[in-house]
C-alpha cells in the first residue's frame, strides 16, 4: 500500500502513523504542499493522511484548494482517508460544510468522549492532544466519533473509510516536544490553562496508539 500523507508544517509530521505504516510493510510518503506545492495523484494514493497546521481551510490558497480537489477524487473512488485537526477540517469543507471557530480554545491535554461504536474496541474516554481554535461540521452520513466537554465535533467517521478527528493521536512524546517549543505562543488564550512546560512533560498515553492503529486498520479493512 502506498500511503501518501500531506504536512502543512515542519513540526506535525506523521508521528505514530509511520509506525503503522511500517509495521505493516506499507509505503509512507510525505508531501510539503504549504512549501512545495507539490501533491500526489490519486491513481498513486492507497491511503491518505491529511495531518494539521496554522493555517485555516477558509484561506484563499490555491494549494488549499487544490487539495480539496484530490480530497473530492479519492472520495468519489472511496480511498481511505484520515484527517488530523486541519485535515478532518478539510475534508468537511471539500463536502461541503463550513468550518468555523470553536466554542473554546484548546491546546493541551484534555479528555474526549466516544460518541459511536462504529470501529470497535475505542474506550468510551481518551485523553489527547487538542492544538486547535476552529472546528469542522459534521457532514451528512457521517457519525460523530467524539466529543470534548468544549467542543462537540472532536471526531467522524464516514462510509468505513474516512475519519476525521479534530485532537492528535499520532504525535509521540518528541513529536509533542517539537510542537511546543515550535509553536508555544498559541498556547496562550487556551481554555485549558496549561503551561509549555506541562503540556511537554505529560506522557503520552499507550492506548493512543492502540486506538490510532484500530481507526487505521478500520479504514483500509477490505
Amino acid at each position: 500500500m502506498r500511503i501518501n500523507v500531506l504536512q502543512h508544517t515542519p513540526n506535525e509530521g506523521p508521528g505514530m502513523i509511520e509506525d503503522w505504516a511500517n509495521a505493516h510493510g506499507h509505503e509512507l510518503f510525505v508531501y510539503h504542499p504549504y512549501q512545495f506545492g507539490h501533491l500526489p495523484t490519486a491513481a498513486a494514493t492507497d491511503l491518505l493522511i491529511i495531518l494539521g497546521g496554522p493555517m485555516s481551510p477558509n484561506d484563499e490558497l490555491p494549494w488549499i484548494k487544490r487539495e480539496r480537489v484530490l480530497i473530492q477524487e479519492l472520495l468519489d473512488q472511496d480511498v481511505p482517508m484520515l484527517g488530523a485537526c486541519y485535515g478532518a477540517q478539510q475534508i468537511s469543507k471539500t463536502l461541503g460544510y463550513p468550518v468555523t471557530k470553536a466554542p473554546a480554545k484548546e491546546v493541551g491535554w484534555a479528555p474526549v468522549y466516544r460518541q459511536s461504536t462504529v470501529i470497535p474496541g475505542i474506550p468510551e474516554k481518551l485523553t489527547v492532544l487538542h492544538w486547535h481554535e476552529e472546528m469542522f461540521t459534521v457532514p451528512a452520513g457521517a457519525e460523530l466519533l467524539f466529543s470534548s466537554d468544549r467542543v462537540k465535533n472532536q471526531g467522524f467517521v464516514l462510509n468505513h473509510r474516512v475519519v476525521g478527528l479534530q485532537f492528535h493521536f499520532e504525535p509521540r512524546a518528541n513529536n509533542v516536544r517539537e510542537m511546543v517549543v515550535n509553536d508555544y505562543p498559541y498556547i496562550q488564550g487556551s481554555v485549558l490553562k496549561q503551561t509549555a512546560a506541562e503540556i511537554m512533560a505529560t506522557p503520552v498515553p499507550a492506548e493512543n496508539r492502540v486506538v490510532l492503529d484500530k481507526i487505521l486498520d478500520y479504514i483500509t479493512a477490505k
